[in-house]
């Protein structure tokens, strides 16, 4: 068992028995004798690099991979997930989640990081293979002030500027982080097409700007307070993000006499708002067990209007041919409780309680220049498509969420955990269709770690996975993929995905910090995956939906380096590499055949090196997709999407003591997403090529200049 307390105020840290940065650490507790593999750094071990924030810290540290997912893979609900602590408490937050207050933390208040690599039941998060636990200084009192601007060039010469300020206080046991930062999110997207023949003949072209004109304002805060066994934190977060997206399509269509020339424009009005309090209160009994309640609340306003116009561009003015009205307001209240308690020296059990309520209301206005019905002003003075709009639909889920993990030290080198976990939700829908569901599932899960020895560990896990169904699967909704079809359909009787996943890992830390080396093999039965299924009523409008296709399996390898080349005599430069090869099946509904349902797998390399003597840090980091093999089926057509290569680099220097300026290249080789679309007359069951179309997009290099500091 694992004493993961932060120090009180006024309690001074012993020196002699301080760990070593950087190294395997034997920390005992009272009730157990066996040796952790804990790895600590010491605040001293970051001074050499000026540190301005937490997350500056980690990143100094080889072979760290950061969850920020805190809801065991699904979107509703808190759940155990996780791998992040901040002095040894879990952040009551999903948006407001403790990665983002790395960013807040300033580096001056941290007293030393420790890397957690085995279970123990001190733990708030469960199912990582290490937990970050940033321990902060004790002190009576202390302020501190974090300023940073952001500076960004764009490909097409916008220039924009954002930054954030941040205040750090503490007062006695009361500790508080503000932050209010205005983020720059500009993005310039050109996307170049070219459109083929069922037999190669050049058909035409498109050229096509996409212009996102957004800068996104946050306030948040965390605080908290401690007295004796009593312990509460408050989290708030409030964000705004409204933009409006201009687009552009200039069309040639290549005929036998001449060239046709045509426009579109569209001008789509966002409305992006999210709000979220959170916070929990634990007690600390005297025999060493823990009571926590935890509470979150959240609301987030997700709208859009869509307006499109045509034509020639010899007989302007545009005519609106589309109008699309989508809005999604979504609210959930979540409360957990859980009770931590030890049962022998070497045993320990934690319980809980969770119950969240979920609701999403949401709706789809589709209007058309060619529909049938009567003009409309609600559908932007043109004809109703009813077929294919959502005129309001409301999912509600009330989910219980019971759990019990026990975690057993089995030696001095080996322990493991288990859980059971039982979930009973009952799903509700109204509107288009009226209809409750009830759901009930068991997911048990194993997780044992053997230390070989202090550096070497094997770890071995077994778990029933369910997912979520997000909510906008239920109604028709929107469709973002692709431009020529406008909506999805919904599915009312869609059921949660479940499957089976082991997974075996080694790891190796190298002596002396030099590095961490890393494989795992991981294999997944689904029972009944969730992909597109035919949802066609009227056979001259094909349409798909998402919907359970059923059994499929997933293989992965995944392997990993990072590496100080002390053998160059660089100890402060590190490169880490990954392969991560990937395999999996399932009969699609559309052709019969077998096809993957992911990619074929991934590298990347990322160097950096710290000139400490300098103030002077550089580095870049590539991503290589591995290409082919998946491609997404629809009723009308198939299509394959290419990830791009990647390629960011960056160099920073430290100034005047404290002051950080970092210069930032975003996408440095100008590298395109691509993608090949076939369509089909008719449908791809039994339908006739009739259309490629081959196209590649990229919102090109840009350059960002960040001045930060902290006093």
């Amino acid at each position: 068992m694992l004493l993961i307390a932060p120090l009180s105020p006024g309690q001074e840290a012993d020196s002699e028995s301080a760990p070593v940065a950087g190294t395997a650490v034997d920390r005992q507790s009272a009730t157990t004798s066996n040796a952790d593999s804990t790895v600590v750094y010491e605040a001293g071990f970051f001074a050499q690099y000026n540190p301005v924030t937490a997350n500056d810290m980690l990143e100094r540290i080889p072979g760290l991979n950061l969850s920020n997912d805190g809801s065991d893979g699904g979107d509703r609900g808190l759940g155990t997930g996780g791998n992040l602590l901040i002095n040894g408490q879990r952040i009551a937050g999903k948006d407001n989640a403790a990665q983002d207050q790395l960013n807040r933390i300033p580096a001056n208040e941290v007293e030393r990081i420790e890397i957690i690599r085995d279970t123990s039941g001190d733990l708030n998060v469960r199912g990582a293979s290490e937990v970050i636990n940033i321990i902060l200084t004790a002190a009576q009192s202390r302020s501190s002030t974090t300023v940073k601007l952001v500076n960004r060039l764009n490909h097409d010469d916008t220039f924009e500027t954002g930054g954030s300020v941040g205040w750090s206080q503490q007062v006695g046991n009361f500790q508080a982080l503000v932050n209010l930062e205005l983020r720059p999110n500009y993005e310039n997207r050109d996307n170049r097409e070219v459109q083929l023949g069922p037999d190669g003949e050049r058909l035409g072209t498109l050229f096509e700007t996409n212009i996102r004109d957004q800068d996104e304002t946050t306030f948040s805060t965390n605080m908290s307070y401690s007295r004796g066994p009593h312990r509460m934190q408050l989290n708030l977060l409030a964000s705004e993000g409204d933009y409006p997206r201009p687009i552009r399509r200039d069309f040639v269509d290549l005929t036998d006499v001449a060239p046709i020339n045509s426009v579109e424009e569209e001008l789509v009005k966002n409305e992006e708002s999210n709000r979220e309090l959170g916070g929990d209160y634990e007690f600390s009994f005297d025999d060493g067990s823990r009571l926590s309640l935890l509470l979150l609340a959240n609301r987030e306003i997700r709208n859009f209007v869509r307006e499109r116009f045509e034509a020639d561009p010899a007989t302007e003015p545009l005519s609106k041919d589309l109008f699309i009205d989508s809005m999604q307001e979504r609210e959930e209240l979540i409360v957990q409780g859980n009770y931590n308690l030890p049962l022998t020296s070497n045993q320990s059990v934690r319980v809980g309680l969770e119950r969240a309520d979920t609701q999403l209301d949401s709706s789809l206005l589709i209007g058309s220049a060619s529909g049938s019905e009567p003009p409309s002003e609600r559908y932007g003075g043109l004809s109703p498509l009813p077929s294919i709009s959502n005129l309001g639909t409301q999912v509600g889920e009330l989910r219980y969420e019971g759990f019990l993990f026990h975690n057993w030290t089995l030696s001095e080198r080996s322990s493991l955990e288990s859980s059971l976990v039982y979930e009973t939700s009952e799903i509700s829908q109204t509107g288009v269709v009226n209809k409750v569901r009830d759901f009930q599932f068991w997911r048990p899960s194993l997780d044992y770690r053997y230390n070989i020895t202090e550096n070497l560990q094997i770890r071995a896990t077994a778990q029933r996975q369910v997912s979520q169904l997000p909510f906008s699967l239920f109604a028709a909704t929107t469709n973002e993929e692709d431009r020529d079809r406008d909506a999805l359909a919904g599915n009312p009787e869609i059921e949660p995905e479940t499957s089976w996943n082991y997974d075996v890992k080694v790891e190796y830390r190298l002596p002396d910090d030099a590095g961490v080396l890393s494989s795992s093999i991981s294999y997944t039965n689904i029972d009944n995956y969730i992909g597109r299924i035919n949802a066609t009523t009227e056979p001259d409008e094909p349409l798909s939906a998402n919907g359970n296709i059923g059994p499929a399996e997933r293989w992965s390898w995944s392997n990993r380096a990072s590496l100080r080349l002390n053998y160059f005599n660089l100890p402060n430069a590190v490169v880490s590499a990954t392969l991560d090869l990937s395999d999996s099946e399932i009969t699609d509904p559309f052709l019969g055949t077998r096809q993957r349902i992911g990619g074929r797998g991934s590298a990347s390399l990322e160097f950096r090196h710290d000139v400490t003597g300098l103030g002077l840090s550089y580095g870049f980091d590539y991503d290589y997709p591995i290409y082919g093999g998946f491609y997404d089926i629809d009723i009308v057509t198939i299509t394959r999407n290419d990830a791009r290569r990647a390629l960011g680099a960056f160099v920073q220097k430290v100034w005047f003591d404290d002051w950080t300026f970092r210069l930032e290249s975003d996408n440095t080789l100008d590298a395109s997403r691509c993608r090949t679309r076939q369509r089909f007359d008719g449908t791809t069951i039994d339908g006739t090529l009739a259309l490629i179309q081959d196209s590649c997009s990229s919102r090109y290099r840009r350059l960002t200049l960040t001045i930060q500091t902290t006093f």
